[in-house]
């Protein structure tokens, strides 16, 4: 499975990445409105430590101003950043367009497995199903993936699944028992992922004993 972050705080990239397992990034304006950077130099910058997929999200909501955006982040950004479209109508004809012209996308804002379907066949790239935002809404997310994977299976798609909006590490957990290729989460979630108190646990036991030992050899 693919590892993502979702952010756009170049501090946390940074510390992600190096840790040798960062895959890409994902941002969006919301997350760009937060660092209360340029949108550009922010992902410039980010495209600059992460040489994987860094999203760049539009904000036009017509066909034509999804394409030109998409282009003009192509033509202005490294080559690593690929374009996001939100799942709609017009983002799909925009998708099909940048996927001719060889641009690589990320459509998002997935919320059904017919969707998923839908932007894969216009040439996505990526799809991002929201796992958290379903759950907040008093279902659960984790059957979304489920159905996306099924349809998967059942015909020849190479679009990858980028399971979104996650909250816990649990969610990632059971993304890659359903086989997602992709999750992206935020730099907390990573945290957590790492942490177990039975390492640590370990940890100072180990520590314990290498103390007792310098200090056998050092009487």
């Amino acid at each position: 499975m693919e590892f993502f972050l979702d952010t756009a705080d170049v501090d946390e990239i940074r510390e992600i990445a190096a840790w040798g397992i960062l895959d890409g990034v994902t941002t969006n304006p919301s997350l760009i409105k937060k660092s209360g950077r340029d949108f550009k130099e922010v992902v410039r910058e980010i495209a600059g430590i992460c040489s994987g997929p860094i999203s760049a999200e539009v904000t036009a909501m017509d066909t034509e101003g999804m394409i030109a955006q998409g282009l003009a982040l192509k033509a202005d950004l490294p080559d690593n950043v690929i374009i996001k479209i939100p799942c709609t109508a017009e983002g799909l004809a925009a998708t099909k367009v940048l996927n001719e012209k060889g641009i690589d996308t990320n459509v998002t804002l997935v919320f059904s497995a017919a969707q998923a379907l839908m932007a894969a066949k216009a040439g996505a790239t990526y799809v991002s199903p929201f796992i958290g935002r379903i759950d907040d809404t008093g279902h659960d997310g984790m059957n979304l993936i489920a159905e996306i994977m099924e349809v998967w299976a059942s015909y020849d798609i190479t679009t990858k699944v980028l399971a979104a909006s996650i909250r816990h590490p649990t969610h990632v957990l059971q993304c890659i028992q359903l086989g997602a290729h992709t999750a992206t989460m935020p730099a907390k979630i990573f945290r957590q992922l790492m942490k177990h108190p039975l390492t640590d646990k370990g940890l100072e036991g180990f520590l314990k004993d290498w103390a007792a030992v310098e200090a056998a050899g050092n009487a």
